[in-house]
């Protein structure tokens, strides 16, 4: 019911539910559970187990906490409902379904949150859910970027942390050679490694630094700077972390980089960040305060008691929560009633049975380190060095997978390249005149690429399912695409390189790759299906 203006600061609300309404809020939340349970599985089984994301199972807690801050001023503004939450709920339900169809789970898990804020949208109606929207806006830091695009924010965090870090450790003196996120001490070699790209700090810093903007009472472009601040702060703090495992084991030894002192830094770096944000948020309350206490500025109260006189007015559950609710039953039904799909791995040749001699060339595998075959996740792959008989060899590499799905992906040769310290000097894309592969001529990702004295000229592409591609994120597009459609996530890497001798012209080692291309990517299709 209404509550009139005049009367909104001295009278509250209770939203007394009846047994038939609790009933009906649980129904909802165990439709919602069942409707969305795949996506909701794999972040507490897989994601928050990982220490980058370790931090999200406390964010529910928070956001509440944040909700319930506001208590004082909700129960004294009617729950009015509202027809567009609905409309955001079937919105969310039709993406978890084609996220359960597509079997992605970054896709469920938005799906999760948007269904989050279309029932408080359909319970409480605008007026109260803008009172709510920043306490719910924090629950997307529960949700991890998608796998290709951590992959590649990871490498790059390793190559800045790596850069800086030598630095660090140049400023004392010490002489270092750094190659790509290898650090070279001479006695010993560091090598940056995922474990070390500051996203275990990146991530909750960036959820306190919300938090700490959301309580700073301030001009706004204060608490964007607060906010925005935790991601050049991390970077500088992880790489003065690595900088300063790279003194410590130029005079102490290696095991200053492993075991519980590695851990202990780590924690350490983390709480000096911390320290550092506080710090800043106290000298920005300094501009301008004018005389205010720290807790004016900061901000967190608890919300204020009920007037004792206040009238007690009962809440009628909306029309469009009603709704909500028997839309959630419908898609929990049909959740429930879907068959698990089972993908679809279509029949190939195993890299095992590549020939020997392929027209002339002799085949020479190689095996590939297991740390790589761990970090990439292969189901198969070709390692091999090609020769003709005429300097120099070339190499051919394919990377398989039965299954891109739950963060096994192809990694972009973009992305690796830098992170073993070769330099991409340029970069285009170029079609290849009767070189096909699934029936369709080949357009390739062209790359120069060098590290000190040494060049090569590379070649590579993406085999997906029958389509060939050279753009990351094209290739996103086609898994979600065909994981809805066809029910497969297959698909390879495929990259051939030749290194350039000095003086040899580019032109000449072009026309060799391209001949040999034309020759190879026929034979392949056997052992990457389209």
């Amino acid at each position: 019911m209404n509550v009139d203006a005049g009367a909104a600061h001295t009278q509250r609300s209770v939203f007394q539910m009846s047994t038939l309404a609790w009933a009906i809020v649980v129904l909802a939340l165990i439709a919602g559970y069942f409707g969305f349970k795949t996506g909701v599985d794999f972040s507490a089984n897989w994601i928050w187990m990982r220490p980058e994301y370790s931090h999200g199972i406390l964010i529910p807690f928070i956001a509440a906490f944040l909700v319930w801050q506001r208590k004082d001023r909700i129960e004294r503004l009617p729950f009015t409902g509202s027809w567009l939450g609905l409309a955001l709920l079937i919105a969310a339900a039709a993406l978890n379904l084609m996220g359960k169809l597509a079997a992605l789970f970054a896709v469920q898990q938005y799906a999760v949150v948007v269904a989050i804020y279309a029932l408080v949208l359909t319970l409480v109606g605008g007026r109260v859910f803008r009172l709510l929207w920043v306490p719910l806006l924090i629950l997307l830091f529960m949700i991890p970027l998608p796998e290709f695009l951590l992959q590649n924010l990871s490498a790059q965090l390793q190559l800045i942390s790596s850069q800086i870090g030598v630095w660090v450790i140049r400023l004392l003196g010490i002489s270092v050679y750094l190659e790509g996120n290898v650090i070279d001490l001479g006695v010993y070699k560091l090598q940056v490694a995922e474990a070390c790209d500051g996203l275990r700090y990146l991530f909750p810093l960036m959820t306190l630094g919300f938090i700490m903007a959301y309580f700073f009472q301030a001009t706004m472009w204060k608490r964007i700077l607060v906010f925005l601040s935790s991601v050049p702060l991390t970077i500088l703090m992880n790489s003065f972390r690595i900088g300063v495992i790279g003194i410590t084991v130029e005079h102490w030894g290696i095991g200053m980089a492993e075991g519980f002192l590695h851990e202990f830094q780590g924690w350490a770096v983390f709480m000096a960040s911390m320290a550092l944000m506080l710090c800043e948020l106290m000298l920005l309350a300094r501009l301008g305060a004018r005389g205010k206490s720290w807790r004016e500025v900061f901000g967190l109260e608890f919300p204020a008691p009920a007037p004792k006189d206040a009238a007690v007015h009962e809440r009628a559950l909306p029309r469009s929560f009603l709704a909500a609710t028997a839309v959630l039953i419908t898609v929990a039904t049909v959740a429930h009633l879907l068959p698990e799909r089972q993908e679809i791995i279509p029949n190939r040749s195993s890299f095992v049975d590549f020939p020997n001699l392929l027209e002339g060339w002799a085949v020479h595998q190689e095996p590939l380190d297991p740390v790589y075959r761990d970090t990439l996740k292969l189901d198969d792959y070709l390692m091999a060095t090609l020769s003709d008989g005429r300097p120099p060899s070339i190499v051919l590499y394919v990377a398989w997978y039965d299954t891109q799905r739950a963060g096994r992906s192809t990694h972009s040769p973009r992305t690796c390249l830098p992170s073993g310290g070769w330099k991409i000097d340029s970069f285009t894309q170029v079609s290849l005149p009767g070189a096909v592969m699934h029936g369709r001529m080949l357009t390739v990702n062209r790359a120069v690429t060098s590290l000190r004295t040494q060049r090569e000229l590379v070649y590579y592409w993406f085999s997906q399912r029958g389509r060939v591609a050279t753009n990351e994120y094209m290739v996103k597009w086609l898994l979600f695409w065909d994981s809805l459609t066809r029910n497969r996530s297959d698909g390879a890497l495929i990259r051939i390189s030749m290194p350039l001798d000095d003086g040899a012209a580019l032109e000449a080692a072009d026309a060799r790759l391209r001949e040999f291309t034309r020759r190879i990517a026929p034979r392949l299709d056997a052992y990457v299906p389209g």
